[in-house]
């Protein structure tokens, strides 16, 4: 039979799955809702479009521009120029703390929202939550940042009110796709200063969803469901849906079109028979209760707990250990074959590809009046300087190689 090339769909943050609103089922069918914090659906923005196929081939990133000033655009149409690298940086939301983590920038980092603090060391820096969920400006504006790195999910109107208040404040736009947060990380890279820490992060996250696309390849998908509470459940075209789709799962919520995170009711639960569930510490819970404890999954012991930061966080150690975590589950002989690598594994495969390809590239007097060319504009400026630069060269990377990466079984 053959298979489409799995499509990553990398959805946002759920931050805590169980802290979906309670509420009674739906009367007739879904209902469309949204997620908390860095969930999709948040004010002002709207899902990226660039899309990559789990086979896609990883995308080397070591030449990454990491010089100062820059510009970019962030989700809200915003020019944001940094002049210099900065020193003092605030996260409003766990997945841009954790890519801080991630890409060797955790000591430049001055504040955290509480759902951070499971970061090593995070719990010395400003805890800028709010009562509740969302954060509190004043809190913020505390911590005296040189940079606030805003995921989607931090409403339009604390971003507003942050710059009103003097404040640099990046806002991005909603990861729905690897590709989505392998370019997320490669901006952040930039606009910290920390180029090279994010060009390892992807390789390593690259590495390690191919190792799941080619260890799962031959294996039928197993259909899946991951309930977050309160008759709500994680759709497709999300981050947890591509996870599941990564670890040779499909995402039921898919046949019935239900994408985003709605809200379903029982009887929609009962006749989408998922034969595996996914939950966290969180929404364990629900496996004991209807319409879930009916369901072939519960019936079969067929399910899988996964850490919600790493279901959760669209980031690159939750791409990593969430579907390293989901492939054990649903396929656990495919897993225990499958080339996962390590961090240091993927860098130092990474390096040399990169050595290799840089003596076998030749170099010319054309090449080199090219590039110079490329670089500066007839007023002497860098061309790379611009607003998104960055962003769209990687854009045009993913799509080159999405067109050699389909495979069929």
């Amino acid at each position: 039979m053959t298979r489409r090339t799995r499509t990553l769909l990398i959805a946002t943050l759920l931050v805590v799955a169980a802290a979906v609103p309670a509420v009674g089922a739906a009367a007739a069918g879904p209902a469309t809702g949204t997620a908390p914090n860095d969930g999709p659906g948040a004010a002002g923005h709207q899902p990226a479009a660039l899309g990559a196929g789990a086979g896609d081939a990883p995308i080397a990133q070591t030449g990454a521009n990491c010089e100062f000033p820059i510009t970019e655009t962030d989700a809200t149409g915003t020019d944001v120029t940094l002049e210099e690298r900065p020193e003092r940086i605030t996260t409003l939301n766990p997945s841009a703390a954790q890519t801080m983590w991630e890409i060797g920038g955790e000591d430049q980092v001055v504040g955290v929202s509480q759902f951070a603090l499971y970061l090593d060391g995070a719990d010395s820096r400003t805890n800028v939550s709010a009562a509740g969920f969302g954060v509190s400006v004043e809190k913020v504006v505390g911590t005296n940042p040189d940079l606030v790195l805003a995921p989607n999910a931090s409403s339009t109107e604390t971003v507003r009110a942050l710059r009103d208040a003097g404040l640099t404040v990046f806002h991005f736009g909603e990861s729905t796709t690897i590709a989505d947060v392998r370019e997320k990380t490669t901006l952040t890279g930039r606009l910290t200063g920390n180029c090279e820490g994010a060009a390892e992060a992807n390789a390593w996250m690259d590495a390690n969803v191919e190792a799941a696309t080619e260890a799962t390849a031959d294996a039928e998908d197993v259909r899946v469901l991951y309930p977050l509470g309160g008759g709500y459940i994680a759709g497709s075209e999300t981050f947890i849906s591509a996870m599941i789709d990564t670890a040779g799962g499909a995402n039921v919520a898919a046949e019935r079109d239900l994408t985003g995170y709605p809200q379903i009711n029982d009887e929609v639960v009962l006749e989408l028979a998922p034969d595996y569930l996914v939950v966290t510490g969180y929404s364990s819970y629900l496996l004991g209760q209807e319409p879930y404890a009916s369901t072939p999954a519960v019936e079969n012991n067929n399910t899988v707990s996964v850490d919600r930061n790493w279901m959760n966080q669209p980031a690159p150690r939750s791409v990593v250990m969430g579907v390293r975590t989901l492939t054990e589950g649903f396929h656990p002989e495919a897993a225990a074959e499958a080339d996962f690598q390590s961090r240091e594994e993927a860098v130092a495969a990474m390096e040399t590809e990169t050595a290799t390809a840089t003596e076998s590239q030749p170099i010319t007097d054309t090449a080199t009046e090219t590039t110079a060319e490329a670089r500066t504009t007839s007023a002497g400026a860098t061309a790379t300087s611009g607003p998104g630069f960055g962003v769209a060269l990687a854009v045009l990377a993913v799509l080159g190689s999405a067109l050699f990466a389909r495979r069929e079984r």
